[in-house]
């Protein structure tokens, strides 16, 4: 069966199905969804029993997987391969995490304006999230168009950030919510890197304002400055209109395009159990990232 997509929102996002996931994807199935990515950059598939290894399965179709803050941290993890990111509160020995630990921080972080791996050459192409246990209440996940975003800036601001680069930092943000404590080889461990505030998406060929809470300094500006206008860019890109609220449902894999969307996931009771597993790939000349 061939690839039926479903419009979620006026701007971006379909919900998709006609494609068993769970399987090996064909070359034509691949190129499909790639094209159908270009287009919605955000791809949600309902019921979606997937294994880890199946997952792992699934994102190894479109390139190789990117560990991302795992190279930093390389704390102890209860999932079975390294290449899963285990977005949960539950700690190593599976238990519902203490309010105040590592892996709530995480979490608490993750509820920032962010474009996975921006802080890192390669970064991300694509994430798949996958819901198993999900809280009573609240922790949707929001998407942002950042295609969108671009298409209304203002004329003046378009000619102003058209040659602007700004820098991301793989701790900004941990550091942002008070977490201060890394060794100085953890901080050098993703050096920071810069990237344009405006890009061409290679896939769409539209282009997009990229930002984030990653995003720290732009390049030549003083400190201050730079971070008041970034903010300012950051709040202009997730004005309601080109944002998209997932709601969970269980077996839910949602699929989004780092290089043209932001995310960011909502509140919920950190003392319930709340476990969903992450994959992201990175966006290098390997990568089956192009439509038919």
């Amino acid at each position: 069966m061939s690839l039926r997509l479903k419009p979620l929102h006026s701007l971006f996002v379909a919900e998709a199905s006609g494609i068993d996931i769970t399987r090996p994807l064909s070359e034509t199935e691949v190129r499909q969804i790639n094209a159908a990515m270009n287009e919605y950059a955000v791809l949600v598939w309902r019921g979606q029993p997937l294994t880890g290894q199946q997952q792992i399965d699934f994102a190894k179709s479109f390139g190789p997987l990117d560990l991302g803050l795992k190279k930093v941290f390389k704390r102890k993890e209860r999932l079975e391969d390294e290449r899963l990111i285990d977005i949960s509160n539950v700690d190593a020995e599976g238990n519902v995490a203490r309010r105040d630990s590592p892996k709530n921080l995480s979490n608490f972080a993750n509820q920032l304006w962010h474009s996975d791996s921006s802080f890192q050459d390669p970064r991300a192409a694509y994430s798949m999230l996958h819901a198993l246990v999900l809280p009573s209440w609240g922790g949707n996940t929001e998407f942002a168009d950042l295609r969108a975003a671009y298409d209304a800036l203002p004329d003046r601001t378009k000619a102003e950030v058209e040659e602007l680069r700004a820098e991301h930092y793989a701790l900004h943000t941990r550091i942002l919510l008070g977490d201060e404590a890394y060794t100085d080889e953890q901080k050098k461990t993703i050096p920071p890197v810069a990237w344009p505030l405006v890009q061409t998406h290679p896939g769409s060929g539209r282009k997009l304002l990229f930002v984030g809470v990653h995003a720290r300094q732009v390049i030549g500006w003083p400190t201050a400055e730079s971070r008041m206008y970034l903010q300012d860019l950051l709040e202009h890109a997730t004005q309601r209109e080109f944002v998209y609220r997932h709601e969970w449902r269980v077996d839910d894999l949602v699929m989004w395009d780092n290089r043209s969307t932001l995310h960011r996931g909502r509140r919920y009771d950190i003392a319930e159990r709340r476990e969903l597993r992450r994959t992201t790939i990175e966006n290098v000349p390997e990568a089956r990232l192009m439509a038919a």
